[in-house]
């Protein structure tokens, strides 16, 4: 299981997922983050993988998350991150696994579930799906 803890940087740069993760982990302390990247490709949105992290500082920078994304392999547009815990703080794997998957059907009936989580674009820009009217 990858856990996301790196030595504090002097200077890095503020993105939206930055101020979420010291918020978050502000609030909860260590967490499992289910994590969902997709493609966006107007007016349809995605899903092309999923993962899980267990969240265990603040310190990590988008720039970083968005290199592990990298191993992928794939090229996407976006990333949907569900904070997740339970009493002592990360889920154990196999919960975090049970909950991906649940996750992942959630998303293949209606991808507005995106909007659920915490959702970034590839700069680390907070987004958010929209739903279509019919014409």
């Amino acid at each position: 299981m990858p856990k996301m803890k790196t030595s504090k940087m002097k200077t890095r740069k503020t993105t939206d997922f930055d101020r979420w993760l010291s918020a978050t982990y502000g609030e909860n302390g260590s967490f499992t983050a289910l994590v969902v990247l997709v493609r966006i490709e107007e007016p349809q949105v995605l899903p092309l993988a999923s993962t899980f992290l267990n969240i265990v500082g603040d310190e990590v920078s988008w720039t970083e998350v968005a290199a592990l994304f990298a191993g992928a392999r794939q090229a996407w547009d976006g990333a949907a991150f569900f904070a997740q815990l339970d009493a002592d703080g990360p889920l154990e794997n196999g919960e975090a696994r049970g909950r991906l998957r649940a996750l992942e059907q959630r998303l293949d009936a209606d991808r507005l579930v995106i909007n659920q989580g915490d959702f970034f674009d590839t700069q680390g820009r907070r987004l958010k799906v929209e739903e279509i009217s019919p014409n």
